[in-house]
């Protein structure tokens, strides 16, 4: 099967066999802010060198950001960091253009099912998942099965609101979650603290490592508020484990401590929190992984 994985920064394809092998891989760089043509163009792209590679391919999984519905394929609902996206309907497009069956949902539940099939949730039947990365994504499983919700946002964690009255969010609302425990997020917190333009997460950290008093606080309130959505997640829904993933969990090792103390403190130690072991891959692991399913019905 072909799993592709569409970002606003690049999209990611992999070849994939039932076992969860990976046969074969493409990424073409993408920006986003050239709307959905350009996107569309990129996708078709790394479609067909894969299945330049790999013409035996029976069928295509896509994961997307955006809320998709699963059954007509069509993207319900988009922010402007996907312009136009909204209302296209890449089921039906890919169908028409590749001549094959075609499964679509959101990006995050792609990634779930990736790291379910072959990471760190593996052999685990209820999870949530939380990606840290340029925003805040989630998705839940229950019982072997992903939980999307009547209007296709279940696990749309990044968009419940964390701080009331806070930092404005491109979805309309104030205070959301992806307003302070994102990539991005913490880059405008770090950078409002120590009066200073950082241009990266990885600058940050940097800064953290080298023990900046301000970017210290920055980290602190960061992983306490990271605690904090973590913990409720545990008690709203229960799963076995919480999966962790997104671009900050490459750094783990400069603020996982500090989360397992922040457990401690809210009297919290029985959550199961894991790293994502499947990188960049899950999106298009578990696009493939949907591919699969579908036929199998």
């Amino acid at each position: 099967m072909i799993g592709i994985d569409i970002g606003g920064t690049s999209i990611k394809g992999l070849a994939v066999d039932e076992n969860g092998v990976i046969l074969g891989q493409s990424r073409t760089a993408t920006d986003a802010s050239q709307g959905k043509d350009h996107i569309v163009e990129k996708v078709r792209e790394t479609i067909r060198v894969l299945l330049d590679q790999h013409p035996d391919a029976e069928a295509i999984g896509i994961g997307t950001a955006g809320r998709v519905n699963t059954i007509t394929g069509q993207v319900v609902y988009a922010t402007a960091n996907l312009p136009g996206w909204q209302g296209f309907n890449i089921k039906d497009w890919v169908e028409s253009e590749f001549r094959l069956p075609t499964a679509v949902d959101n990006d995050a539940n792609t990634a779930l099912l990736g790291e379910q099939w072959q990471g760190a949730g593996k052999d685990l039947s209820d999870i949530v998942m939380l990606t840290l990365g340029t925003g805040v994504g989630g998705a839940n499983m229950i019982g072997g099965e992903l939980v999307r919700g009547a209007d296709w946002n279940g696990g749309e964690w990044g968009h419940v609101v964390l701080i009331p009255g806070g930092h404005p969010c491109n979805c309309g609302r104030q205070g959301c979650i992806e307003q302070y425990l994102s990539g991005t997020a913490l880059v405008r917190l770090a950078s409002e603290a120590a009066e200073h333009a950082y241009s990266s997460g990885q600058e940050v950290l940097a800064e953290f490592q080298r023990g900046n008093l301000r970017i210290v606080e920055v980290m602190e309130r960061y992983v306490f508020h990271l605690a904090l959505v973590l913990h409720n997640l545990h008690i709203g829904i229960n799963p076995q484990s919480i999966v962790l993933g997104g671009g900050l969990i490459h750094a783990k090792e400069l603020w996982w401590d500090s989360l397992m103390e922040q457990f401690k403190d809210m009297r919290a130690p029985e959550v199961d929190v894991r790293p994502a072991l499947l990188g960049n891959q899950a999106g298009a692991i578990g696009a493939a992984k949907l591919a699969f399913s579908m036929m199998r019905v």
